[in-house]
């Protein structure tokens, strides 16, 4: 006879496999520091080359320093890394046997995703403090409070929490870890095709569309209206640069929707 498991008790178990899976993740960063010391070293690169190399051709809109500008964009860049860290990994451990070895424990079929889900937020967090202090050594403030300020950070953690479960997806999906790796430097277009780094006014009207509509676009223009910096949007603009933090929000909430359920239909195939 088969004796099904209360809702709650499956939650619980789900919840207890997958933080013993985020420990693994971590512990598997400290074994390759290497990924640390990126994690350090990208933020300073990224302030340097568009803050001080090419800052100084791009003119902001309606005035105002460029690296206060820059810095939203450089967040929601980090915050968008999480598709291209989470795919690799899922797909490593897809193609290494790792997930088999898994499967064959009695464990919650959603905690493997969730424990790459959970440790990408953990690792991002300390990505977002990182880069935060080297925005404030180049002079970028937030401007209106702590508040709005945490506002801006949670949307940035919410968005990358869902970005994640992208990832989850796309890991699985692919054929091995290879296929993963060769797909990671198509994240960088998307994230510049935005108003992350320059203003969007000169693009021609087809890209401006769709940088518009992008979430990059979104996340930027969200924090800089939250920290009070330069190139807020203002204005007769696109509705999601007009409304960006329901943007996001809509934008999360539609990854989450959409992403969740694939990744476990594609962890449940994957094992057949």
């Amino acid at each position: 006879m088969t004796v099904l498991t209360p809702p709650l008790d499956r939650l619980r178990w789900t919840l207890t496999d997958g933080l013993t899976l985020v420990g693994r993740e971590l512990g598997r960063l400290r074994q390759e520091p290497g990924q640390i010391v990126v994690a350090l070293l990208f933020p300073a690169i990224m302030v340097v080359l568009f803050g001080y190399v090419f800052g100084s051709a791009i003119q902001v809109p309606g005035g105002g320093d460029y690296r206060e500008y820059l810095m939203p964009g450089l967040f929601a860049m980090v915050t968008f890394s999480a598709v291209t860290g989470v795919m690799t990994r899922m797909a490593a451990d897809a193609s290494g046997g790792v997930m088999d070895r898994f499967r064959s424990m009695p464990m919650a079929r959603l905690a493997v995703p969730f424990g790459h889900t959970g440790a990408d937020l953990l690792t991002g967090l300390l990505m977002l403090a990182i880069m935060v202090g080297t925005g404030l050594l180049v002079g970028w403030r937030p401007h209106l409070g702590l508040i709005p300020m945490s506002q801006a950070f949670l949307l940035m953690i919410v968005l990358r929490y869902a970005l994640s479960w992208a990832g989850v997806y796309v890991g699985l999906a692919v054929k091995n870890d290879r296929i993963a790796d060769a797909l990671v430097p198509l994240g960088l277009p998307f994230t510049m095709l935005s108003n992350a780094f320059v203003p969007t006014d000169g693009m021609p009207a087809w890209l401006r569309f769709v940088s518009d509509w992008n979430p990059v676009s979104a996340l930027t223009a969200a924090s800089r209206q939250l920290f009070g910096n330069a190139g807020a949007p203002s204005g007769d603009v696109i509705w999601p640069l007009a409304h960006p933090v329901a943007t996001v929000l809509l934008w999360s909430a539609a990854l989450l929707v959409i992403f969740v359920p694939l990744s476990l239909r594609a962890y449940v195939r994957r094992g057949r």
